[in-house]
C-alpha cells in the first residue's frame, strides 16, 4: 500500500513552516471526526451520507499525497451512490493508513 507523506503541504507552503503546521494540525484535527461519521453512516447503512463523507475524505487523501487510494475513494463513493459497499474493505485501510501516518507527525 502506498504510504502517506507531506509532499504536497511541502509544495504548496513554499518551504513556510508554520503553514505546513497549520494544515496538518487542521487534518490532524478534522479527519478522526470526519472518519467517525462516516462509520457511523456505514453501520447504519446510510449510503448517500456514507459517500458524502468519502467524498469530503478523499481531499485529505489527496493532501496526504495518496494519488492511488483517492482512485479507490473515487470508486468506493461512486458504488455507495449506487448502493453498493464495494471497495469498503480498501477503503478503511487507507484509513487506517493515514490514522497511522497522522499519529506520527
Amino acid at each position: 500500500m502506498e504510504q502517506p507523506n507531506l509532499s504536497y503541504i511541502e509544495s504548496m507552503s513554499g518551504g513556510d513552516k508554520v503553514f505546513e503546521q497549520k494544515l496538518i494540525g487542521i487534518i490532524q484535527k478534522e479527519f478522526p471526526e470526519e472518519k467517525q461519521v462516516y462509520f457511523n453512516n456505514i453501520a447504519a447503512n446510510n449510503f448517500k451520507a456514507a459517500a458524502e463523507n468519502v467524498h469530503k475524505l478523499k481531499h485529505k487523501i489527496s493532501i496526504l499525497g495518496l494519488v492511488n487510494s483517492y482512485e479507490a475513494a473515487v470508486i468506493y463513493e461512486h458504488n455507495l451512490i449506487e448502493g453498493s459497499k464495494k471497495g469498503q474493505d480498501d477503503f478503511e485501510a487507507i484509513l487506517q493508513n493515514m490514522t497511522d501516518f497522522l499519529e506520527t507527525l
